[in-house]
């Protein structure tokens, strides 16, 4: 990410396009699991796939070039977003293990992506 220590502009760019492709991936499979798991039809798959598509293209964003690295840090934002989702859209409420697993590869992204390196 531009030399042994990240700017905090760069920083915050990688993060805000980390939480669009969250929305767009974790959003995008909700919709498929509705129209699919809760019949609500056609509609709310396409608008899934859709979604899906577009968080493929928003990964490419990152100011990293390092496929493996930003897939394996978004894995620890997946992870988290995805418990988020659920409290905001399903009701679902996490216990304290859900939590600190969800801070532990939280953690982990910042190590991945943002730890200074030569």
């Amino acid at each position: 990410m531009g030399g042994p220590y990240p700017s905090p502009m760069l920083i915050a760019r990688s993060i805000a396009l980390f939480a669009v492709a969250a929305l767009l991936e974790i959003g995008g499979a909700w919709l498929v699991w509705q129209g699919v798991r809760e019949h609500r039809g056609w509609a709310w798959i396409g608008a899934g796939v859709i979604a899906l598509g577009a968080y493929g293209f928003v990964a490419t964003l990152q100011p990293d070039a390092e496929f493996g690295r930003i897939l394996a840090a978004y894995g620890g934002v997946f992870v988290a977003g995805s418990l988020a989702w659920g409290m905001v859209a399903d009701g679902y409420r996490p216990d304290r293990f859900d939590v600190l697993g969800a801070l532990i590869c939280l953690a982990g992204v910042a190590v991945i992506m943002y730890v200074p390196r030569r």
